[in-house]
């Protein structure tokens, strides 16, 4: 497979690393040409002169990671040039233009997978395969916090400019928690939410408390935060006879483990089972693997633009809410 990869900061260079050696990152673009130079050095691709030299390729897929804003439309470009896309997640500012996005790839007979590479976390994907075979077992409530502390400059980065980045931390980390609670619980609506701005001078909130329920009342509590200070990461899966445990992501995060809690019949302190996984972060790469074998192998797609929809209609009526 021949990839164009548009936007060459740090979540660029991690697409660049998934990609599998039988394939081919031909062209880089970045409107920051050091950036561009870099990704092209340690790829061999050759620098774009512009986006549209990429759609205008012999490219098979376009890796998409720019800021928010411009996700949605360089999404439809590429797919009107008849390219597959991997774009980052949101996928798109808003639902409308994440709507024009599916309804096109539809036309255009490609496939659009959206960056919610979390999913493809080991512990986090077998957990879910766990879930998944416990059909018995409905979830009584999911409890999922993630958070970091910024850096130095934090408020003046893209990510809290609400007219780049369409929200804050609800849009950044909220919304990787809010995918895997769908792709847990299946469809939620908004039960509560609280979106203070406690720390960072900027117009979007640095935290993001919520609560979400599904039609049977069972609720996925949510914490995201910009002022964790400590990186982490924890999701907890609880039902009637088990709980399942995810803590860590791998580096500053801390090992990414997978806790499964067996409940006993005569109660009390339950069975443990621990996996670890790691130290490499694979989940981009098992992400790549996915969005592949839905082009070349008619696998389904884990986290297609349809799931990255539900989302944002979800955060969409948290913020207006």
């Amino acid at each position: 497979m021949k990839i164009g990869i548009i936007g060459c900061g740090l979540i660029g260079n991690k697409r660049a690393n998934s990609v599998e050696k039988s394939d081919c990152i031909s062209y880089v673009y970045d409107i920051d040409e050091k950036k561009a130079k870099k990704l092209s050095a340690n790829t061999g691709a050759k620098i774009a002169a512009s986006e549209n030299q990429i759609f205008n390729s012999d490219v098979d897929a376009v890796f998409i990671s720019t800021t928010h804003d411009l996700l949605a439309k360089l999404s439809l470009q590429a797919i009107k040039n008849g390219k597959h896309v991997l774009v980052e997640k949101p996928g798109a500012c808003n639902s409308k233009d994440l709507k024009k996005i599916i309804d096109l790839s539809k036309k255009h007979n490609v496939k659009v997978k959206v960056g919610f590479n979390h999913r493809f976390h080991p512990a986090i994907f077998k957990a879910h395969q766990i879930i998944t075979k416990k059909k018995s077992e409905d979830i009584l409530f999911i409890r999922g916090r993630y958070g970091h502390g910024g850096r130095v400059g934090y408020e003046k980065e893209w990510r809290c400019n609400k007219k780049v980045s369409g929200g804050g931390e609800l849009l950044d980390q909220g919304s990787h928690l809010i995918d895997l609670s769908l792709w847990f619980m299946g469809d939620l609506k908004t039960d509560y939410k609280s979106l203070p701005t406690y720390f960072w001078d900027t117009n979007v909130e640095d935290n993001c408390f919520l609560s979400l329920k599904n039609k049977k009342n069972n609720i996925a509590w949510l914490h995201a935060s910009w002022t964790e200070w400590k990186n982490t990461f924890s999701f907890e899966i609880y039902t009637k006879k088990t709980k399942l445990m995810i803590t860590g992501l791998g580096g500053s995060y801390g090992k990414e483990k997978l806790y499964v809690y067996k409940m006993l019949s005569k109660m009390g302190p339950p069975n443990v089972k621990e996996f670890e996984f790691g130290p490499e972060d694979i989940s981009w790469k098992n992400e790549y693997i996915n969005f592949k074998r839905s082009i070349y192998k008619s696998v389904n797609l884990c986290g297609d633009a349809s799931d990255a929809y539900k989302v944002l209609k979800l955060v969409e009526n948290i913020y207006k809410k």
